[in-house]
């Protein structure tokens, strides 16, 4: 196993709380509601989202999935882990689906197979 490809566990840590952290904030933002943005509205809506509990998670979980990704790159070259980063965009996309019921269409489903062969594709040449 190359060097890069020891940490995986390390870097796929730091992908899934960033997956997650996403995850709540969407349902966060979600039971807030549309709201205009407007001068008048950012303390109040601001206030708001200090409020609620999805959302003071996700930011919880962005500061955990920082000092992963802070321990990545301390570890393994930016040019093999960054690429590694798009497996949230597939994390992100089926949790969705599965979670939040949104929609997956082929070319969804399409754009996340590439996605995956390119980080396939990245990891062999470590």
């Amino acid at each position: 196993m190359s060097a890069g490809l020891q940490y995986l566990p390390l870097i796929l840590c730091a992908v899934l709380l960033n997956t997650a952290a996403q995850i709540l904030i969407k349902m966060g933002m979600t039971s807030i509601g549309h709201f205009e943005f407007n001068t008048q509205n950012i303390v109040p809506i601001f206030v708001k989202m200090l409020q609620t509990p999805p959302i003071l998670g996700g930011v919880f979980l962005y500061v955990f999935s920082l000092g992963a990704w802070l321990l990545t790159l301390s570890r393994v070259d930016v040019s093999l882990a960054y690429p590694m980063t798009s497996l949230g965009y597939v994390f992100t996309a089926v949790v969705g689906y599965y979670i939040l019921q949104e929609n997956m269409n082929l070319t969804r489903v399409f754009g996340i197979l590439v996605i995956m062969i390119g980080v396939y594709l990245v990891t062999r040449s470590a």
